[in-house]
C-alpha cells in the first residue's frame, strides 16, 4: 500500500526536506491590506518581517480553501492508496477541518487527516517521520500508531515579546494581554487541549529560555535520546548561539533550527522563541 504524506506551511519543513522525502504542502495566505500572499510560495518568513515593519496595519491570515486540498487529494489519488494529511491545532485554524471535508469528498483515496494538536516544526515533526516510514513501505495504520506514540512525549513551549499580536488574532484573552502588560513579563506559552495557553508567567527574555531549557533537562534525564528545535521570529543568530550552547551540554539531543514563518508570525510578532522536543 502506497502513502502519501501532506501537510500545511505552518509546519515550515524547508523545500529540499519537503522535496527529499516526498512531503506534500498546502499553503495558508498571509493578508497585507488588498494583497494576499501563499506563505512559502510567494512570501518567505523573511520578506514578511521586512514587510511588517513597512506596514501600519498587522496583517491578517486565512486557512486553504477545501478545493486546494481536493484537487491535491485527487491528484494523489493517481499514484497512491492512502494519505495521512498532517495539519495545525484545529481549535487555532480551520486548515484541519478542511482536509477533513476534502477526505470526504475525494473517493478515490482513502484521506486520514490528523490534527497535530499543535503547529510549527513540532507539527513538522510528525510530517517528517510519516514521509520516513512511507518511503520505508509503511502503511497509514503503522504511521498513524507512530504518531499516537510520538504525542505522548512530545512538548513544546515558546516565549512572545508582544502579547498584543495574540490578543488582537484572539488567541489569548485581554485580561491575559493586560495582566502581562503590566507586569513586563514575559510569558511562557504551551498548547493545552489544541489551545495557546500560558504555561508561566517569567519576568524576562534571559530567565524564560532558561526555564525551558529546565523543562527539556527534566524529561530528557531518563537517558534516552531526543530530538529538539529552536524556532525563532526572525532571531536566527540567537537561536544559533542557543543550539551551539545546548548541544555541548546535552549529547543526547539532536538539535535542529527552525523558525516561526509569516502565518504563525503574524500571531506572535518578531522575536518570539521556542523549543520543542520529541523522543526518537
Amino acid at each position: 500500500m502506497k502513502t502519501a504524506v501532506v501537510t500545511d506551511s505552518t509546519a515550515y519543513i524547508p523545500k529540499e526536506l519537503r522535496d527529499k522525502l516526498n512531503i506534500h504542502m498546502i499553503p495558508l495566505s498571509v493578508i497585507f491590506g488588498n494583497e494576499t500572499y501563499q506563505e512559502e510560495i510567494e512570501m518567505s518568513a523573511a520578506d514578511f518581517y521586512d514587510m511588517v515593519k513597512r506596514e501600519d496595519k498587522l496583517p491578517t491570515t486565512s486557512q486553504p480553501a477545501v478545493g486546494q486540498f481536493v484537487e491535491l487529494f485527487s491528484e494523489l489519488s493517481k499514484e497512491y492508496d492512502a494519505v495521512i494529511s498532517v495539519h495545525l491545532s484545529s481549535k487555532i485554524s480551520g486548515t484541519y477541518q478542511g482536509a477533513v471535508s476534502a477526505g470526504e469528498m475525494v473517493k478515490e483515496i482513502k484521506v486520514h487527516p490528523f490534527d497535530s494538536e499543535i503547529s510549527c516544526m513540532a507539527q513538522g515533526f510528525y510530517a517528517i517521520e510519516g514521509a520516513e516510514m512511507a518511503q520505508d513501505g509503511k502503511g497509514s495504520d503503522e504511521i498513524l500508531a507512530r504518531f499516537a506514540e510520538m504525542k505522548q512525549s512530545l512538548r513544546a513551549y515558546f516565549m512572545v515579546d508582544d502579547l498584543s499580536h495574540l490578543q488582537r488574532g484572539g488567541r489569548l484573552s485581554s485580561a491575559q494581554v493586560i495582566i502581562g502588560s503590566l507586569l513586563q513579563v514575559k510569558p511562557l506559552l504551551h498548547f493545552v487541549d489544541k489551545m495557546i495557553v500560558p504555561f508561566e508567567k517569567i519576568r524576562t527574555r534571559k530567565r524564560a529560555m532558561k526555564r525551558i531549557v529546565d523543562l527539556l533537562e527534566e524529561d530528557i534525564k531518563n537517558g534516552l535520546s531526543y530530538k529538539a528545535v529552536i524556532i525563532h521570529a526572525n532571531r536566527e543568530a540567537e537561536a544559533n548561539e542557543w543550539k551551539a550552547e545546548l548541544e555541548t551540554k546535552y549529547p543526547n539531543v539532536e538539535f535542529s533550527i527552525s523558525y516561526f514563518g509569516a502565518v504563525i508570525g503574524t500571531h506572535l510578532g518578531e522575536g518570539a522563541m521556542g523549543m520543542a522536543w520529541v523522543k526518537k
